[in-house]
């Protein structure tokens, strides 16, 4: 029997409407730079993105006495407002079934490696305060009849720290915090695209804006100063990186415009992939329900064949099913899940039928094909962890799409949204880039190697190479109050206005210098250069030669991005010229932080498989063993540091520096410990 909900139920937490934007103040005073006279907006912080990490930090601001103003490409058009799974992930501490020790879950946030220990920790003790504050908004997370929060298991998620409001708990989360920001009165410029840092004696004083509703005669481009001695970059990560990738169209992120502000980026070489829909149609991950109700997989070629192909993987009915069921809590592609037959393999298929021109089809109507030659598929004949856990979910129905109306109906209604039903249609899907693990590197407060710079959220490089599912959403809640509370305690004022205009003279200048409109090179060509370069040599496999390859074709491109520019057809189009040389800027920075990182040896981990006929590791499928698969295991020791990146001049500069160590023997006392609160000394 299916799950019995009202369709008000189902509206509610599938049509999430986010609140309306205040008018946003005029600009009191202009400032002329040779044909531009723009607005000058002034504040003491400035938050470039409106996803949930970057609301965090704006309202903690607010209620901490800051004068903050938030900037947004496009309110309410990231990641966290657009973006999910069947029941998206908030990853916090358990406290309902067994209670949680910090230091344990810790452990589990940084057992991937690559990820400063002290961070893990501030995510794990900070996730209870997170999830309250978030609660204290309205946030909806399901609780039994005695209060404590639901649970369930999720990638890499041992213990079971995961809580959801269904598929829509980021757009939740924006929607509450939103509505706080509003209710602060926090001001909010919409339609506004950062695309330079402001400097003043090493310090942030501002950032250079793009407005185009504000283009006028004697404003041609739009342009729009934000002053501010506090800087939060909280715009996501680099969605448009990939050709083959599940975030929403237009997510540029902020990794070029960091690199030209001289910010350090880190373990950029970490990303997801795993299997969704394309941002062509509705862009979703395909993780928990949808894979644990077991809907038949399979393959359609260009004559309308339709192909078993799972089955020239794997050796029997119940492996195969059981591994597309895992699928469901071990989403992420990892090397290492490609051998034994495990859940990787699921990925690994997909990924080549990709690659033979196929599509990719789940028909949620069909139960799986049987292994030629063994028995049909039942779910009686389940590995035990997968039996159990349909049985303890009540989900034994004949098929896979009542199986998903008595787990999830949620998961069902989320695509009729998009026109897609799957109680009667099957859903194309591919493996796609979904998450940069990596970023501009940060401390324990959040700040960045340029003072008074900030990063947060996905922008931030704090998640190392393998993380829990859902961590990252609590992360940037976690680091989004920790800037605040360091911002508030650090509010001297450092730059004038002689500096101050002085840096907007030199980076008008230097935008001008990049921006053409008689130039061979195209928006639309450097895009399918980068995004095609990325998804065919920087995806879940590798090859040395391949990335050193990549990476010197990225680097010509940015040579003649820096000698021709990008043209432009019309004005409104300036801004995505200059997104789109700073993601090529971003593209040449990952394959030179991957080329590194492979060329000293270092193996398969988190998104990618290092394939090397050398390697120490060999898939199998039940055909055989895959030799041109033979990949790199990952290193131990490259787990304990990070690989760091800044750019100088026209160069980048790599470096190594070991993860950040947590004391877990160091205990707190209280009166020893409370002047160093009371007196702001732990923010220095």
């Amino acid at each position: 029997m299916a799950l019995a909900l009202s369709q008000d139920i189902l509206d509610a937490l599938t049509d999430v409407q986010m609140p309306r934007l205040e008018a946003e103040p005029g600009a009191l005073e202009t400032l002329t730079v040779g044909e531009h006279t723009m607005p000058v907006y002034r504040a003491q912080a400035v938050v470039i993105g409106s996803g949930a990490a970057g609301l965090r930090a704006a309202v903690e601001m607010k209620r901490r006495g800051l004068d903050v103003t938030i900037i947004s490409q496009s309110a309410w058009g990231g990641t966290s407002a657009c973006s999910g799974s069947d029941k998206q992930t908030l990853h916090t501490a358990n406290t309902k079934d067994q209670g949680d020790d910090f230091q344990d879950m810790a452990k589990s946030i940084r057992a991937g490696g690559a990820m400063d220990e002290d961070t893990a920790y501030i995510e794990a003790v900070g996730s209870i305060r997170a999830m309250a504050s978030l609660q204290y908004l309205g946030l909806p997370l399901p609780q039994d009849d005695l209060g404590g929060t639901l649970r369930y298991q999720t990638d890499h998620d041992e213990v079971g720290r995961a809580t959801s409001c269904g598929p829509r708990t980021s757009r939740l989360m924006v929607k509450v915090l939103a509505e706080e920001a509003i209710r602060l009165g926090i001001p909010f410029y919409n339609h506004t695209t950062a695309i330079k840092v402001l400097e003043s004696d090493g310090h942030v004083c501002g950032v250079l804006a793009m407005r185009p509703k504000q283009m006028d005669d004697a404003n041609p481009l739009g342009l729009a100063v934000y002053t501010c001695d506090k800087l939060v970059i909280a715009a996501g990560g680099p969605g448009e990186l990939y050709r083959d990738s599940v975030f929403p169209n237009g997510c540029f992120g902020t990794l070029g415009f960091a690199l030209e502000a001289g910010l350090e980026l880190t373990n950029i070489t970490e990303s997801q992939f795993g299997i969704g829909t394309r941002r062509e149609g509705f862009p979703w991950n395909l993780s928990g329900t949808y894979v644990q109700v077991i809907p038949h997989i399979y393959s359609v070629d260009e004559e309308g064949v339709e192909h078993h192909f799972l089955a020239d993987y794997y050796r029997t009915t119940q492996e195969m099913a059981s591994n597309v069921f895992r699928k469901g809590y071990q989403w992420p592609f990892h090397a290492s899940r490609m051998l034994n037959f495990q859940s990787s393999l699921v990925d690994l298929a997909i990924f080549r039928e990709g690659e033979k021109g196929r599509k990719v089809y789940m028909d949620f109507n069909r139960n799986p094909l049987p292994i030629p030659g063994d028995l049909d598929f039942g779910v009686d004949r389940l590995d035990d962890d997968v039996s159990t856990y349909l049985k303890t979910a009540g989900a034994d129905h004949d098929l896979p799409i009542d199986r998903l109306k008595h787990m999830n109906p949620l998961a069902i209604e989320l695509y009729k949204r998009y026109k897609v039903d799957i109680t009667k249609d099957p859903l194309e899907f591919a493996v796609n880039n979904q998450h940069m693990n990596g970023g501009i590197a940060v401390d324990t407060w959040g700040r960045t190697n340029v003072p008074g710079i900030y990063a947060v959220g996905e922008a931030s490089g704090t998640h190392g190479a393998t993380r829990p599912g859902g961590s990252a959403l609590n992360a940037g809640q976690v680091f989004g109050t920790r800037v605040a509370e360091h911002a508030a305690a650090n509010t001297a004022m450092v730059s004038n206005e002689t500096d101050m205009a002085k840096a907007v003279l030199h980076a008008v200048e230097d935008f001008n210098s990049a921006a053409s409109e008689d130039v061979a090179l195209s928006i639309k060509s450097v895009r399918d250069e980068v995004q095609a370069r990325m998804s065919d040599h920087a995806g879940i496999l590798c090859t040395p030669t391949a990335v050193s390859t990549a990476l010197g074709d990225a680097r010509k491109l940015n040579a003649k991005i820096r000698k021709y520019g990008i043209a432009t057809s019309r004005k409104n189009e300036t801004v995505r010229a200059v997104q789109w040389q700073q993601m090529a800027l971003a593209s040449e920075a990952v394959l030179t932080a991957l080329d590194e990182y492979i060329s000293a040896g270092g193996g398969s981990r988190g998104a990618r498989a290092i394939c090397d006929p050398n390697g120490d590791s060999l898939p199998e499928s039940v055909r055989g063993l895959l030799h041109d698969l033979r990949f790199r295991a990952e290193r131990d020791e490259d787990k304990g540091e990070q690989i760091t990146v800044r750019l100088t001049g026209d160069s980048f500069v790599i470096g190594r520096r070991a993860n950040r160590p947590f004391d877990e023997s160091a205990k707190s006392f209280f009166e020893r410990d409370w002047p160093a609160w009371l007196t702001g000394a732990i923010f220095k």
